[in-house]
Order: structure tokens, then sequence, then C-alpha cells
């Protein structure tokens, strides 16, 4: 039997309070999250643990090591050439960041806050899009870049192939990014538009004024996505490029992980946390504005 506590009023009555019963729902659904939470966790913890063993210890199964090997990261970065890898994927995330950018706000605007013919069927056909797995754009996208890159290359002398264009310009356009901008817009006060009106401002100066400085949590989400984006990109500059001129630094991962050290498991461990260093640096300063930009926008139509 629960007991139950029974404090002293101050006239000296005792007063029984009823013990709290268990809410066996909340335990239940706090030890799923916490299970979750550790089943995610846990291989990040392991991977930043096996960079710093050494080959012995990552091999008999040790958690962690005797003593932190910070050189691991050094001879992976040497070994897996990752400073020109890294600043390939800086190149290429900053050029399709700003495409993005371009792109995206303005067309996120106009779906949210003009009123032209084929609007809603226009936005429908781009939602359409993201159910469509990438690996099943890949040959239409291919044959788009290849007809485009000859295009580029016999006007303006810039060929696509194993070059910038391929790797950036395909992505410019972002249906989630539009879709999450476009929630955000929406909630905006009319107000603010009819007073942009009555001073004489226009859509360009009301976009650039007014909805982009109250919009930067959302944008900052956007940026984020985008960045996590290009700098995890494996498989279509793996189909784009022969060359390591242009390749991103997951490409310079996977080609450390198969070919120069396939058996040395600690500098694989240690290659692929300095690959993630970047992302976790830019979610470590946008983290508020990145939860407030998905609390805000709300997700819905």
């Amino acid at each position: 039997m629960a007991e139950t506590s029974m404090p002293v009023t101050s006239s000296g009555n005792t007063v029984t309070r009823a013990a709290k019963p268990v809410n066996w729902g909340k335990v239940f659904t706090y030890t799923i999250l916490i299970f979750g939470v550790g089943l995610m966790i846990f291989p990040f913890l392991w991977m930043v643990s096996a960079s710093l063993m050494s080959l012995t210890e990552v091999t008999f199964g040790r958690l962690i090591p005797s003593e932190p090997l910070f050189s691991n990261y050094a001879e992976a970065f040497k070994r897996a050439n990752f400073g020109q890898f890294m600043w390939n994927s800086t190149r290429l995330t900053a050029i399709t960041l700003s495409g993005q950018l371009l792109v995206c706000i303005p067309a996120a605007y106009a779906f949210a806050r003009m009123r032209f013919v084929g609007r809603n069927v226009l936005f429908t056909m781009m939602l359409a899009t993201i159910m469509i797995p990438e690996v099943a754009r890949f040959i239409p996208n291919y044959l788009t870049v290849i007809w485009l890159g000859r295009l580029s290359d016999s006007l303006l002398g810039i060929p696509w192939v194993n070059n910038w264009p391929s790797l950036t310009i395909p992505f410019m356009a972002v249906p989630f990014t539009i879709f999450l901008l476009r929630q955000f817009f929406m909630q905006l006060p009319e107000d603010l538009w009819d007073a942009a009106r009555i001073d004489g401002a226009g859509h360009i100066r009301f976009l650039r004024s007014v909805v982009i400085p109250l919009s930067t949590a959302p944008i900052m989400t956007a940026i984020t996505f985008g960045f996590i984006g290009s700098w995890n990109s494996l498989l279509w500059p793996l189909l784009l490029t022969q060359t390591d001129e242009w390749r991103p630094v997951a490409v310079g991962l996977t080609k450390f992980v198969n070919s120069d050290a396939p058996t040395e498991l600690h500098l694989q461990m240690a290659a692929s946390v300095l690959m993630i260093i970047p992302i976790l640096i830019l979610y470590f300063f946008t983290q508020r504005q990145f939860t407030e930009g998905i609390a805000t926008t709300g997700l819905k139509g």
C-alpha cells in the first residue's frame, strides 16, 4: 500500500494527502524516447572514441581508448587529401547556398503573397516532386545536364560535366525549402503589406525590407538544410565527375575508405569525424534559429 504524507497545520490538525499515482504512460514514453536517443547517439560516440584509438584497440572492440591518439586526425587528413576535398566542398556549398537563397526566397514569396493564374496548380506540381525518389531523377537530370553542358560549352566555354555547374545549379531550386519558407511568409500579417503599399513599396522592396528581416529563423533553417545536403552529397558527384578537381569531401571519404585505408578502421573513423566537424560547427551557431524556424513555420497548409 502506498504511503501517505501527513503534514501538520498551524492549528495542530493533521491533513492526510494521498500519494500521487505513478503515470505509467509517461514512464513508458520516456523509456522509449531514451532508448531511441541512445540508439542514435551511440554510433556517433563510438565513432569519436574509435577515432582516438590505435588499430589494435579498435580491432579488439574497446569502447574507450587507453590513451587518446589525436595524431590519427592529422594522418587521416593528410592521407585522404582532405585539404583539397574540403576546399571543393566549401566552394560547391557556397555556390549552392547562394543560388538557393536567390531562387527559393522569391519563389516562396510568390507562392505565399502574390496572386496569379495557376499558382495553386504550380505549387501542387512542385510539391509532387518531393515524392519522387532522388535515384529515379538521376537519369533525366543527367541527360539534362549533358545537354545544357554542351550548350554552355559551345556558347560560354564553360563545361558542366566534371565542373562546378553540374554539382550546384541543379540543386538551387529546392521544393522543400520553397515550401518551408512559403509557410512562414503566409503567416506574416497582411497589415504589413498594406502599410508598405501606402509607402509606395512594391513586392521587391517589401520582400527585401520587410519579409526577409522578419524571416531570419526560417532562412537560417533553410541554410542549415542546404548546407547539410550539399556537404554530404555523394551519388550525384560520383556520376558527374571523373577527377578529384571538383569532387566533394563525401566522395573523398568514400575513396579513402575503399582504396587508401580499407583495413585501418581507426583512420576511417578519424576521417569521418573530420568530415562532420563543419556541420557540427554550423549547427552550434544556428541551433536556436533552426529550432525556432521549425517551430514557427508550422509546416501546415
